[in-house]
């Protein structure tokens, strides 16, 4: 009982998944091909494409733990450089990093650790911890992403085509990826407990 008890109480899948290293793999494996798929689901393209790459970042960070989030992320990064067409639009190689979107690429990274560090010290097991997890997490996606564009074009374009267009629609993404979080997280722990 007390094994349930445990179980029902976790707050990432990397604890749920325990010492077991073929299935945090798996998870793993598994969240870089959901990134990739999300990255391509257009959801507006005025002025510039938005897609739901965000919200699979938000999720991994804040359902995956520091460790699985970190490398899920480094891992679709990696596919991108390499060649594998996983980044928005179906691009990938090396030029997609010192593009417009590079600062927003790094910023997934740091997002994720960010959230997934949080979540492995039990920050996002109410609903107020989880908000402010994926708040932060959004304000380093969106700092060095916006860095980088101010780097490149100037602050003012920036801010025009780096924050305007996204920053209502990831606010609605920050509170469907909270409720997604919690069910990911409930729905785990009682598959587990089969």
């Amino acid at each position: 009982m007390a094994e349930l008890a445990t179980r029902s109480d976790i707050s990432t899948l990397e604890a749920l998944a325990g010492g077991s290293l073929a299935k945090k793999a798996a998870i793993v494996g598994l969240g870089s091909i959901f990134l990739a798929v999300m990255s391509q689901i257009n959801v507006f393209f005025y002025p510039v494409p938005m897609t739901l790459q965000t919200l699979a970042v938000m999720l991994i960070g804040v359902t995956f733990g520091f460790r699985m989030a970190t490398a899920t992320v480094a891992l679709y990064l990696v596919e991108g450089f390499v060649g594998f067409p996983v980044f928005a639009g179906f691009m990938s190689g090396p030029a997609v990093f010192i593009g417009g979107t590079g600062g927003y690429l790094f910023g997934f990274l740091a997002a994720a650790a960010l959230m997934g560090y949080l979540a492995d010290r039990g920050v996002t097991k109410g609903w107020a911890g989880m908000i402010a997890t994926l708040f932060a997490g959004e304000v380093l996606i969106f700092g060095l992403g916006i860095a980088y564009l101010a780097y490149l074009y100037g602050f003012d374009k920036a801010l025009e085509y780096g924050f305007y267009p996204f920053w209502m629609a990831d606010v609605l993404k920050l509170a469907i990826a909270a409720v997604m979080a919690k069910g990911v997280l409930k729905g785990a722990s009682r598959f587990a407990q089969l």
